[in-house]
């Protein structure tokens, strides 16, 4: 299992690293921080929070929770009903395209 996924009965909890700003909205790979991805959205006013929330719903094809780091570029976001297997095949399916 991937360190930066927790499992739980909610889901899988995710520890991203978030590179606001991008050209495309892209998982990028992996570092000791998490999962890193880019978003295509500036950091003001929520707008790269929502992005990256729109990215892994579409992602994930699951409901998805920002529950930590608003304000900062490391999160944690839910993802709800998902193993960390499934969570894992999906960001290793992502990362290889």
């Amino acid at each position: 299992m991937i360190r930066f996924l927790k499992d739980s009965e909610e889901g899988t909890y995710v520890e991203v690293l978030v590179t606001p700003n991008a050209k495309t909205t892209v998982i990028e790979g992996v570092n000791e921080g998490g999962l890193v991805v880019k978003v295509a959205a500036p950091p003001r006013g929520g707008r790269a929070n929502k992005e990256l929330l729109r990215f892994f719903k579409k992602l994930f094809k699951a409901r998805v929770i920002l529950v930590s780091g608003h304000h900062s570029r490391r999160k944690k976001v839910l993802i709800r009903g998902l193993s960390t297997e499934e969570v894992e095949r999906i960001i290793n399916k992502a990362s290889t395209k």
